[in-house]
């Protein structure tokens, strides 16, 4: 049995006004996709073009037809298979193109035919367009957020795969999209409504005949008309059955929609920050939510790290994409006091570098911590999140020994969740504002909930 592996995976926030471009993408090629563990159990891997990068602003056209094209050809070169994996996110836009993941599956789906089954993994963040479930057999996407069940997901799409392959199934895939617009911290999987509505995905794939049931909450810093929630139900054959399952999560979700919100505590940022500092809690971590590097924002507004530095509070920012700025503070080294602008320099649309003096406590390669009286603020090469402990131990900082923590998020991740005293979600403007409203979009498909107020929906069967 002989299963090829590939795709092109990535978040698109189309508000930022940067690019996507080659350089950003990790790409593998060869036995490298196998070493990632890009294998089925009992079958030959088939390695095609496997590329992934992190979330960002609109992906340039050059580079994904490039990668688009690359992979084709390989996957030509090593016809015939009997099933393809492909690796997606379902929030990739493209400039000149659009829905990334339409186009990428309609041309993988020209080469394989029509009878090579595929799957695809998905994140629950997918914008998804129908057009998906035409040329795609399994559709199957994460199920927590904060992510933790990556590893899950690829099992079941890659054990989906194999059956089918072994007993000649050709499944079929019935998708719902829902007209809700929906920020990714209105849907924390822990929590009320996506909780409830999260667990009945094993109450439908439960039922004969049906192989798999996914929620998208998707992305709602994609301006396209894909943008939006969807559900998905695959059943082994019976494609009637699949859209009757599917529209009758649809309608749930739809009827509630309007419990969806933040479950962490929100405030405007001035308000998040004097909170934090009057907090009985030793340490706070505030998310600087319009500015999430985790949902394609550039990472270098320096609003919270000015309220800061103002209030000489003992505070962290973690951290801020500034490569010029790391470049001084290597120059000078360890010890040293300088002068210098930090920030603003990659998002000129919602902010403007900050003037600051500091002295240089720490340097790692790409990484630099500058002391600005009672706040460090750890500046980076790149766009970089802090998500775990060992990423703030890299820049030689212990995030418990402040009162206010800055990120780059909006919720936590997981493990910052599980051990941070108290969190606050700061509101600040940016490309990926909570406030969607604040957001100029105009390719959305409308109406939807809640830019345009309430109104009728019933899915269609």
């Amino acid at each position: 049995m002989r299963i090829a592996f590939g795709g092109i995976a990535h978040e698109t926030n189309t508000f930022s006004t940067l690019r996507t471009d080659l350089p950003d993408f990790t790409v593998l090629r060869g036995e490298q996709i196998a070493e990632a563990g890009y294998v089925a159990p009992g079958a030959e891997t088939v390695p095609t073009l496997v590329a992934t990068a992190s979330p960002g602003a609109l992906v340039a056209r050059r580079a994904y037809e490039g990668l688009r094209d690359e992979l084709l050809a390989r996957l030509e070169q090593a016809l015939p298979v009997d099933g393809m994996y492909l690796r997606l996110h379902g929030a990739m836009e493209v400039g000149g193109i659009g829905n990334g993941e339409r186009d990428l599956v309609r041309s993988v789906r020209k080469v394989l035919g029509p009878e090579v089954p595929m799957s695809a993994y998905l994140d629950l963040h997918g914008n998804l367009a129908p057009e998906l479930a035409e040329h795609v057999n399994v559709l199957t996407a994460l199920r927590t957020a904060p992510h933790v069940d990556g590893e899950s997901v690829f099992t079941r799409a890659v054990s989906h795969l194999l059956r089918s392959v072994r007993e000649g199934l050709r499944p079929v895939s019935a998708l719902v999209k829902v007209p809700l617009l929906l920020p990714g911290e209105f849907a924390v999987t822990s929590t009320e409504p996506a909780r409830s509505l999260y667990r009945r995905l094993e109450e439908i794939e439960a039922q004969a005949g049906l192989l798999d049931a996914s929620l998208l909450v998707g992305c709602a810093w994609t301006d396209g008309p894909d943008t939006g929630a969807s559900v998905i139900v695959v059943a082994e054959e019976d494609r009637a059955l699949a859209r009757v399952e599917a529209a009758r999560l649809a309608e749930q979700v739809w009827e509630r929609r309007a419990e969806f919100a933040p479950h962490t505590e929100c405030l405007p940022a001035e308000e998040a920050v004097a909170v934090a500092l009057a907090a009985r809690e030793p340490t706070v971590f505030v998310s600087d939510s319009g500015d999430n590097v985790t949902a394609g924002a550039p990472g270098d507004l320096t609003r919270l790290a000015a309220l800061l530095t103002t209030m000489r509070a003992r505070g962290l920012i973690a951290g801020l994409a500034d490569a010029e700025a790391v470049a001084e503070c290597t120059k000078v080294g360890p010890g040293a006091t300088l002068s210098l602008s930090v920030g603003g320099k990659l998002d000129g649309l919602y902010g403007s570098p900050l003037a600051v003096t500091g002295r240089v406590v720490h340097l790692t390669p790409g990484l630099a911590a500058l002391r600005v009286g009672e706040v460090d603020l750890v500046l980076t090469a790149d766009r970089r999140p802090f998500l775990t402990l060992h990423d703030f131990a890299t820049a030689g900082v212990n995030p418990f020994d402040y009162r206010v923590v800055v990120v780059k998020q909006g919720y936590l991740s997981a493990e910052l969740r599980d051990c941070a005293p108290r969190a606050i979600i700061a509101l600040t403007p940016g490309c990926s504002d909570l406030r969607v409203e604040r957001l100029p979009y105009a390719r959305l498909s409308r109406p939807i909930f809640p830019l345009d107020g309430q109104f009728d929906w019933s899915p269609p069967i």
